[in-house]
């Protein structure tokens, strides 16, 4: 008998976790390709709780975060590193960054040069970008190797 009230006991104890994690508004995100890297956990447990006024929240992939609820700010470690671009590239703490506008008010910003790669998604309407990109730079700059740079950074950022 006490086996059955021990399975009993875990069974509530896992619905009750789930119960909680529904009501949390976990963020949606699909897994980076190099989410296992073990410099991305190096990050991932360095992240800020808050960025300007955005609250962090949990996300259901790893190495990725979330911040402002509805989501503002998102961070994933492990993406696909960029090639070659014409996108607008700048520097910020010895770390470049590419940004793409293509969407304004929502910035896609990612590492260019750096293994693995790591990418900021941004509403630039409710959050700058220098907060952010300059939070994940200081967290990198020194765990990501460098293999690349910009040819010709821009002197602005976004």
């Amino acid at each position: 008998m006490p086996r059955t009230r021990s399975s009993a006991a875990l069974a509530l104890v896992v619905v009750g976790t789930a119960v909680l994690s529904g009501c949390s508004g976990t963020v949606a995100t699909d897994t980076p390709p190099q989410a296992d890297d073990p410099r991305c956990a190096q990050v991932m447990v360095r992240l800020p709780d808050v960025f300007e006024d955005q609250q962090r929240r949990w996300t259901d992939a790893q190495s990725t975060a979330a911040w402002g609820d509805p989501t503002k700010v998102q961070f994933a470690c492990g993406v696909q590193p960029l090639g070659p671009t014409t996108l607008p590239c700048f520097t910020v703490d010895g770390v470049d960054w590419v940004v793409d506008d293509s969407e304004a008010p929502i910035y896609r910003i990612t590492t260019y040069g750096r293994v693995p790669a790591a990418q900021l998604i941004l509403d630039y309407d409710a959050v700058s970008s220098s907060g952010p990109v300059s939070a994940i730079s200081r967290l990198i700059t020194k765990r990501f190797e460098t293999t690349a740079k910009c040819v010709a950074p821009t002197e602005t950022q976004p």
